[in-house]
């Protein structure tokens, strides 16, 4: 069956997907689906990333919602940011951010999380994942902003990816 379907779960969007599109059930629709389902799994088996090691669901959870947190928080500062912007600019700066995280899944997860959380932007990752540069929206403190970003995000991810 693995061999038939290596991701069960793609296979399923991609079968509903297409459905949706075409906004049909006829059964040359039906039919169309589920060999696009098949297939393109099948194709895209080798560029998929083997899975990573997910541990500790519990952080896991608590790193969803406190991000679901700042991504609220940010938003509410960066919109006033921007119209208290003539008074009192932002204080952009870009951030180099030393890491001890390596695994490239949390690295994604870390990406994914500084692409969805306003007033941040991933700037740059060194070729040795020693470092990333982030662009922060409005900065006061730069060892603060530093210890913040590491205990909230790298933290919980070293403990999730290992």
């Amino acid at each position: 069956m693995k061999r038939l379907l290596p991701a069960p779960w793609l296979s399923l969007g991609i079968f509903c997907s297409w459905l949706l599109l075409a906004r049909s059930l006829h059964p040359a629709h039906l039919l169309l689906a589920l060999l696009v389902a098949v297939v393109v799994p099948l194709l895209t088996a080798p560029l998929r990333p083997a899975p990573g090691p997910l541990r500790h669901w519990g952080t896991l959870l608590r790193l969803v919602l406190h991000v679901g947190r700042d991504v609220v928080r940010s938003a509410l500062d960066v919109a006033l940011g921007v119209l208290r912007g003539r008074r009192h600019p932002p204080r952009g700066a870009f951030v180099l951010v030393p890491l001890a995280l390596r695994d490239t899944h949390g690295l994604a997860a870390l990406a994914m999380i500084t692409a969805v959380v306003p007033g941040t932007v991933w700037a740059e990752l060194a070729p040795d994942h020693s470092a990333l540069l982030l662009h922060v929206f409005d900065l006061d403190d730069e060892a603060a902003f530093i210890a913040q970003f590491r205990n909230d995000y790298e933290r919980p991810l070293l403990e999730i990816f290992g």
